[in-house]
């Protein structure tokens, strides 16, 4: 079985301090628990940034910043900026970060209800002009998906050139799909051969979702975008908590975690020039 990669989504775009008053929104905490993160055992930090004041923001020269800073305390992570942004956002505001040549970006398959009156949208011609900008751009995709039928919407634009393989796939359930072994079988055998997978569970999902993830050969995410508690009632300190957490399992259930170098090696992208 692949080592495990495992990603912490480390700020989100909606969580707040209010919910958990360690989520980052300045450089320095962004810096702070992607460090937090890296030192307990992730090789991906999949990145959204705020303004000072919590704000959701794309804006290029504030991904810049918070990408700097990150590379400062930890060289060789893989840094995944997310392209959702917030609810509300342009297209061509989310897709500010891929112009500072990521290894990788998400990329969202699907329109989906986020709660209350919020859409988070993406038409057909969305996720299409997205990935052909991220094939231009020379960034992976990380295929975000949040039930069955946006990985056959993923498959789809694959056949037609818009997405390159080999894919690798992001199941986030919790959301529009619920949360089960059962559905994480459905999702995990609906991608095409050759294709990788990382699951993330929403809220009190998250761990069973990154437990199973280890056992059935995928990779987990974790991180305060999804689940500020490391358990019932109990908030979590730190990103690199909830990573930790995942690091035990994975070593009671006798699966290796992935480095930085390994992880690129397992998702196709170029090693680090030395």
């Amino acid at each position: 079985m692949e080592k495990l990669i495992i990603t912490a989504a480390i700020c989100g775009a909606e969580v707040t301090k209010e919910q958990n008053p360690n989520v980052p929104y300045t450089v320095e905490e962004i810096q702070r628990e992607a460090k937090s993160a890296y030192d307990a055992g992730a090789s991906i930090i999949h990145l959204h940034v705020r303004e000072d004041d919590g704000t959701p923001t794309q804006s290029k020269a504030r991904f810049k910043e918070c990408m700097d800073a990150i590379r400062e305390v930890c060289p060789d992570v893989i840094i995944q900026p997310s392209t959702g942004g917030a609810v509300g956002m342009t297209d061509l505001e989310r897709l500010e970060p891929t112009e500072l040549g990521p290894e990788m970006a998400t990329l969202d398959c699907g329109t989906l209800n986020f709660g209350g009156d919020e859409i988070f949208i993406n038409t057909e011609n969305t996720i299409k002009n997205f990935g052909k900008i991220m094939i231009e751009r020379g960034v992976k995709p990380e295929i975000e998906v949040f039930d069955k039928g946006m990985v056959d919407l993923a498959v789809r634009y694959h056949k037609q050139g818009f997405i390159k393989a080999p894919m690798h796939f992001d199941f986030v359930l919790g959301v529009q799909m619920t949360a089960s072994a059962r559905d994480l079988v459905i999702m995990s055998t609906s991608i095409p051969e050759g294709s990788t997978w990382t699951v993330g569970g929403v809220g009190r999902y998250q761990i069973p979702m990154a437990c199973l993830a280890i056992i059935m050969g995928g990779h987990a995410r974790v991180g305060f975008e999804d689940n500020v508690y490391l358990e019932k009632g109990v908030l979590a300190k730190s990103n690199g908590e909830l990573v930790k957490k995942v690091v035990d399992m994975a070593k009671l259930l006798g699966r290796e975690v992935a480095t930085p170098a390994e992880a690129r090696e397992i998702l196709s992208l170029k090693p680090l020039s030395k």
